[in-house]
């Protein structure tokens, strides 16, 4: 099969949805990659590195799109993007279908098949392409979220670690899955306060067990949230409904019982957000003030680790990947339920049930596109 890689194009992302070293598993079992030029630099990664493993460099997004049968990004295609997309072509990457409805019609009219690593997803309900990212995501909350604290830029002005006779700061976690998990691990690692809400009795008690004695846990209400924001510092949205929009635990209305500076960090947003207020940002322009309330909600965080992103993300996709191009993208869907699982759109249906309910598309059967 004939892979492709074009260079991301989203707003300040280096990642790259290959590294090296698994291009070189390709090539050995005898498929043909391509990278454009330049598409690794932003990971640390030059032309001559793939080139060694094996792959072949095109100058052009263009020549990459024309001339793969697979795809394989990091990020959902944008608007420039679409018109190369073209019908039967596999696209491997986050699409995020449920946020942009603009981009969901847009593959249904390309015919292409589009297949989602944020819903591939294994009998015990987790989601191994989506994981990797989700812990550097979880991480880079606490990280940007105590930068965005200070004063400087708008924050209260709040150490989260606190010093010797001043208490630490007081984190939220709304979620405790992959994302909300690392957050707290982070959070607690420096010092803070922290409590981690979730729905499930299940999962609260695991986090009750491993997480340190600075981290309580409590079961996710609306009564509870709107208590605890009033003062905590830095709330986390790590809410997840596979495929689907994010639920908004987080109401406009419920800024005004936020003390002002306090930051509010979205991870959720590439599902929509799980706040009203929640709009994507760039790293460039990472956050915005709604209410005195600073808002972080840019929607490819780990976008600004992209060594350690790039790694973790191909460990995890890899193979997968191997999968597709060795059986084509139907018997491999069809030998693995976790790879059929990751089919959203195929030849102009949508055959992901979140999809379609987010947009009221009529939903097709999977079996019928293998």
């Amino acid at each position: 099969m004939i892979i492709g890689v074009p260079k991301e194009i989203k707003s300040n992302e280096n990642r790259v949805a290959l590294t090296p070293g698994g291009a070189m598993e390709f090539a050995k079992r005898g498929h043909t990659v391509y990278i454009q030029s330049s598409a690794g630099e932003g990971s640390g990664f030059e032309d001559e590195d793939y080139i060694e493993a094996g792959a072949k460099i095109l100058q052009t997004a263009d020549e990459v799109w024309a001339i793969a049968e697979m795809i394989m990004k990091v990020k959902e295609p944008i608007k420039e993007e679409y018109a190369r997309c073209r019908k039967d072509q596999l696209i491997f990457t986050y699409f995020h279908f449920a946020s942009s409805e603009e981009l969901t019609h847009a593959m249904i009219a390309s015919g292409a098949v589009c297949l989602a690593y944020e819903t591939v997803e294994t009998k015990d309900r987790q989601l191994p392409l989506l994981i990797p990212m989700s812990e550097v995501a979880g991480r880079m909350a606490i990280q940007q979220g105590a930068k965005f604290l200070e004063k400087p830029v708008k924050g209260r002005g709040v150490l989260l670690g606190g010093v010797p006779g001043v208490p630490p700061g007081k984190v939220l976690v709304l979620g405790g899955g992959i994302v909300g998990t690392q957050a707290a691990k982070m959070a607690a690692g420096l010092g803070a306060q922290v409590t981690i809400l979730d729905v499930s009795l299940t999962r609260l008690r695991y986090l009750s067990d491993v997480m340190p004695s600075n981290v309580i846990t409590m079961f996710s209400s609306e009564y509870n949230i709107r208590r605890l924001i009033k003062d905590h510092d830095l709330i986390v949205g790590a809410v997840l409904i596979p495929g689907a929009k994010a639920p908004k635990l987080i109401t406009k209305d419920m800024l005004g019982l936020m003390r002002p500076g306090t930051v509010m960090v979205d991870v959720a947003v590439d599902q929509g957000g799980c706040f009203e207020t929640t709009h994507a940002t760039t790293h460039a322009d990472p956050t915005y003030i709604v209410d005195h309330v600073v808002h972080y909600c840019v929607a490819n965080m780990p976008g600004a680790v992209p060594f350690t992103s790039t790694v973790a993300l191909t460990n995890a996709t890899l193979p997968y990947a191997l999968q597709l191009v060795q059986k084509g993208w139907k018997q491999a869907c069809k030998d693995n339920i976790e790879l059929k699982l990751g089919l959203n759109v195929v030849g102009g249906k949508v055959v992901y049930q979140g999809v379609a309910d987010a947009f009221g598309l009529p939903m097709h059967n999977v079996e019928e596109v293998l």
